[in-house]
This record gives C-alpha cells, sequence and structure tokens, in this order.
C-alpha cells in the first residue's frame, strides 16, 4: 500500500472475537456495578467508533507528521499540520473522558475499551498517540495521590483532555537510576513549593494542542534522603492561576527538541524548571511509589503500542503481498481475487505472513486481557477476585511491555521483508514503523528493567512467585483437554507449566548461592514466560473458537507447532546463565 492511500482499517472481527469469545467480557460487565449496563452491541459500537476516528482523522497524519517533524521556535514547540486540528477532534467527540471516574466528568466505560482505544492509536499515528498517551496514568495519579483541592481544579481539564500531562523523571546524568535525580524543591509559605532542575527526553514538554500542560515532575526536598527514597512529585502546570484570577505562564521553560530515528511528530523536549511553582503530590520523600500509578498505566499501553505496531505492519505487509499476486496470472482456484488471509501466498511470503498474524493475534488476547484484569481488580464483586486480578496483572505488566515491544520491532522487521526492497523506501510506509517501534523497547523503564522487575521483584522476592499466572494456565489446560481441537495444545501447555515451575525453583534456588544469576537470566526468563503465555492464548482460542472462527484453530495448531520452539530456546538459555563453577559445585 503506497503513501497515497493511508488507509487504517480497525481489526474488528479478532477484536470482537477476543472480547466477546476469549474474554467474555460482557459477562464479567454484568457483575461489576461499574459496567453493569454494558453490553456487547454497545461495546461493539464504541469500538466501530474509535477505528472511524483513527482510519479518518489520524492515520492521513500518519506520513506527513513523519515528514514534517514538530518546529522549534523561540521556546515554544509547533506540530506537524493536521495534530492540533486531529487532538480538537478527539476531545470532541469524549475520547479522553472514556475510562476516567464520572465523578471527575469521565464516562466511566471499562479499561479494557480503553486499551481497545489505544491500540487503535498508535496503529494509525504512533506520533501523535504520543501527547494523549499519559493522560489516564496522570489522571489515576492525581486521583489516588493528590489533595482534594488539586482534584477538583485539575481533573476536570484532564479528564476532558483540555490540558495535557507529562511524566518528568530523566535528567542528563540519570536515566534509568532514579536515584541520581538532582531537581530540587523547596516549600512556600502558601503550601506551594519552588521547583529548580532540568529534565530530559520529556514526551510531550510543549505543543500546541492544548493550553496547559499538567507536569509531573520527580525532585528532592532539602531533607530528602540519599537514593529514590528521598524523591518527592510535584504537580508544576505551564500555566498557573493568577490570585486576580486567570492563568499566567509559570517558570517552566523548553530549551529545546530531539531529532530522532522515529516517532518524529512527537515533541520530545528538554524542559527547565526555574523556580517554578508547583505543589505536593502524596507524602514527601513518596514520590517514586506515587509515579508509579501513572508508569504502570503507561506501561501497559506502551506493551499495546508493541501490538499496535505488529498489526499495521502486518497488515500492510498482507495488503502489498495481495497486490503483487494480482498483478501476475493468478491461480485459477483463487479467481480473479487475492487470498483472503495468509494462505495461498508462495514460500517464503506465505510464512512470514502467517507469523505475523498467528504473534499479531495471540498479542491482542493477552493484551486485552490485562486491560480486563485491571477492570477486576477495581471492580470484581468481592475481594479475593479483586486481589486475584491484581497479582496478575502486576505479573502480566511487565511481560506486556517488554515481550510486546520487542515482539512488534521484530515483526515489523519481519513484514518489510515482504516488500523486499520496496520495503526499505518511504512511499510504502513500513520503513516508518520499523523506525517508530524501536523506541519503545526503551522508554517507560528499559526492556531489561522490565525483565528485571519480572524476575526480582515479582517472582524471587519474598512472598512474591509465579503461581498466579501458573494456576491460571493449568486450568485453561485442563479445560481444553475436553475440546478436541484445543487437546494438542493444552498438553503442550501443561507440559510448559511444569517446565517453567521447575525453571523457576531452580532460579530461585541458584539465586541464593549466585546473587547475580538474575541479572543474566532476566531477559531470557521473560521471554519464557511471555511465549507460554502465548501458548495459553492460543490454548483459550482454540477451545472457545466457533464455526466463524475456524481460522482461530489453524493458527493455534501454527503456534504449536513453531511459536513454542521459542520457549525451548529460551529454557536453554536460562540454563545456560548459571555460573560454570557454581554449576561444578552445587550441580
Amino acid at each position: 500500500m503506497s503513501a497515497d492511500r493511508p488507509r487504517y482499517e480497525a481489526p474488528l472481527r479478532d477484536i470482537g472475537f477476543v472480547l466477546e469469545q476469549w474474554l467474555d467480557a460482557p459477562s464479567d460487565w454484568k457483575r461489576m456495578p461499574a459496567h453493569e449496563s454494558l453490553d456487547a452491541p454497545t461495546a461493539r459500537m464504541i469500538c466501530e467508533a474509535a477505528g472511524q476516528f483513527c482510519g479518518d482523522v489520524l492515520a492521513p497524519l500518519n506520513g506527513g507528521g513523519d515528514l514534517q517533524g514538530c518546529a522549534f521556535d523561540g521556546g515554544t514547540v509547533r506540530t506537524p499540520d493536521g495534530f492540533a486540528a486531529a487532538y480538537r477532534a478527539y476531545v470532541e467527540a469524549g475520547w479522553p473522558a472514556l475510562a476516567c471516574d464520572p465523578a471527575d466528568g469521565g464516562q466511566g466505560l471499562p479499561e479494557l475499551l480503553d486499551a481497545v482505544l489505544n491500540e487503535m492509536i498508535v496503529s494509525s499515528n504512533h506520533a501523535w498517540a504520543m501527547y494523549p498517551g499519559l493522560l489516564r496514568g496522570a489522571c489515576l495519579c492525581l486521583r489516588a495521590h493528590a489533595p482534594q483541592w488539586i482534584r477538583e481544579a485539575y481533573l476536570p481539564h484532564l479528564v476532558r483532555g483540555d490540558w495535557l500531562a507529562t511524566m518528568c523523571l530523566t535528567e542528563p546524568q540519570a536515566g534509568s537510576d532514579l536515584g541520581l535525580l538532582r531537581t530540587r524543591a523547596r516549600a512556600c509559605e502558601d503550601g506551594s513549593h519552588r521547583v529548580e532542575g532540568s529534565k530530559i527526553f520529556i514526551s510531550g514538554g510543549d505543543h500546541d494542542l492544548t493550553e496547559n500542560i499538567v507536569h509531573l515532575v520527580l525532585a528532592r526536598l532539602p531533607d530528602a534522603p540519599p537514593g529514590t527514597r528521598g524523591l518527592s512529585l510535584f504537580l508544576v502546570p505551564k500555566r498557573i492561576p493568577r490570585d486576580e484570577g486567570g492563568w499566567e505562564p509559570n517558570a517552566v521553560h523548553c530549551d529545546g527538541i530531539e531529532s530522532k530515528m522515529g516517532i518524529k511528530g512527537s515533541a520530545t523536549c528538554t524542559l527547565r524548571f526555574e523556580d517554578a511553582r508547583g505543589w505536593l503530590i502524596g507524602e514527601p520523600h513518596r514520590g517514586l511509589a506515587a509515579m508509579f500509578v501513572m508508569m504502570n498505566s503507561a506501561r501497559l499501553h506502551v506493551g499495546l503500542q508493541g501490538l499496535g505496531h505488529a498489526e499495521m505492519a502486518y497488515r500492510l505487509a498482507l495488503d502489498h503481498a495481495r497486490e503483487r499476486l494480482e498483478a501476475r496470472a493468478l491461480p485459477r482456484a483463487h479467481g480473479a481475487r487475492a487470498p483472503a488471509g495468509a494462505a495461498g501466498f508462495p514460500a517464503p511470503v506465505g510464512r512470514m505472513l502467517a507469523d505475523l498474524r498467528v504473534w499479531t493475534e495471540g498479542m491482542r488476547a493477552l493484551g486485552y486481557w490485562a486491560g480486563h484484569l485491571l477492570d477486576q481488580a477495581a471492580h470484581a464483586p468481592d475481594e479475593a477476585g479483586r486481589a486475584r486480578a491484581r497479582d496478575l496483572a502486576a505479573l502480566l505488566t511487565p511481560v506486556i511491555k517488554s515481550f510486546f515491544t520487542e515482539r512488534g520491532f521484530s515483526l515489523a522487521s519481519e513484514a518489510l521483508q515482504v516488500f523486499g526492497g520496496y520495503g526499505y523506501v518511504r512511499e510504502y510506509r513500513i520503513e516508518q514503523i520499523v523506525r517508530d517501534s524501536r523506541v519503545a523497547m526503551i522508554y517507560e523503564g528499559t526492556n531489561q528493567i522490565q525483565a528485571m522487575d519480572l524476575l526480582r521483584r515479582k517472582v524471587l522476592a519474598p512472598g512474591a512467585g509465579l503461581e498466579p499466572l501458573l494456576e491460571v494456565l493449568r486450568a485453561e489446560a485442563a479445560a481444553a483437554r475436553a475440546s478436541a481441537p484445543a487437546r494438542p495444545l493444552a498438553e503442550a501447555l501443561q507440559a510448559w507449566c511444569e517446565r517453567l515451575d521447575d525453571a523457576t525453583r531452580a532460579l530461585a534456588a541458584d539465586a541464593a548461592i549466585d546473587p547475580g544469576l538474575p541479572a543474566r537470566a532476566a531477559e531470557d526468563y521473560l521471554r519464557l514466560v511471555g511465549t507460554v503465555a502465548l501458548a495459553f492464548a492460543w490454548c483459550r482460542a482454540a477451545r472457545v473458537a466457533t464455526a466463524a472462527f475456524e481460522d482461530k484453530r489453524e493458527s493455534a495448531r501454527r503456534f504449536l507447532r513453531y511459536g513454542l520452539l521459542d520457549a525451548e530456546h529460551w529454557l536453554r538459555r536460562i540454563q545456560a546463565a548459571r555460573d560454570p563453577e557454581i554449576q561444578r559445585r552445587h550441580p
């Protein structure tokens, strides 16, 4: 598909399958007082409207935004042509308020539907998606930790989308190590604080989409202890209220924007806080805990970026392969049209398309499951159900962020191969997806940090463990044995649950002797968990698919045959991470 046809068509058929069959979300909504009036037809209507907005408004701006980029002039940022108008249309349609609390002016719809919306936005225009991308997390953070007057003054503006928000962590000397942050804050007699310092790599730090930007800034108070335990969180708006009424500029300055490999329509800013006025969010020296509410929301959304890239890469590759096939003399069995899916294409194109489809659709099921777990964690009718959902969401978040973004990049690269030499040419758009997708493996906590979070904090720490996830996977394997189409994958899933459990126990035992082992094994361990979780996704898909979704069972068989080979690879790498000398002394 060339640049003169920048159409995005939402994968509504597969989205409907995941929501209504794989998750059976409408049945769960009926048991949640907050969502009991939401039914499947209404959810379908919302998804269709979101897809139409992304296809009609955002996708046509994607290529032009990449070519034009952002402009920086006199301390202000100008976004690419059409971005501001698209944002106004987004706000007028009510999309920012979709999953926000009705008490703040939100629509109160499920996080699951917000996950669907975010996948679509990234697929159609990743750079534009960066501007409202942190809005939901900022609302959650302020609702959980801000004093009442701040919630009343700021949340309605953020929920409506009148204002946007940023997350200001990184500094020149402090990337992933937040303990090195130097930005300072001092208290004033009126209850406000003055913030002094610089932040870099701030997505949407300045722009022309909204008149105000709410910066959430990590800084140190004068009595702060060293390291991350000394960080406090402050709300530092671009514009602050005047005592006599109205608004005036705060001492927040944009010193420049980065020239980047991808997402060029997203303004990545250097910000300088020059005795800027701000207000404490949460408790002093507990800023990181407050910020993590925002970061955890952002990490799920970044994982969905990997899904969005994979989806768009697959669709572009499939459309290009069809066009190439139609340009030739088609086999008689195909009549005058190219095949509807990956089947019918010559190898290796058919193989690449099949892999793209299987991984993308499996990731969609897992990603939406995580969104649905957030709804259950907040609204399940009993505390046991809420606690179970929280535990599962905590385990899945680093897996989705890291595994999905890594796969999103590799699948985009695989899709480019379908185009041959055309893939390297800007006109065919796939090269932009390869460039745009790479950053998702870095921001919101690098994939290496996600792997360490999973293994060290979520699995090996005292009182932690993988058991909540393994319990769900084993239950699915048991249920799927009764289904003939799903039985082979059920047996494989059960076997891999035991192998994953054994590997986890061995890592725990070895780490007691070799403290460096978790760091060496963490990335491969996360990939192993992600691959086994995808086996679960396809096992359930094969079990619940109706006759109208026979293609799901074909994809499940393909994952059983090829996808699970990756699990064997990651397990062998985990075993190879053991120190040979320690292994000799403690076989």
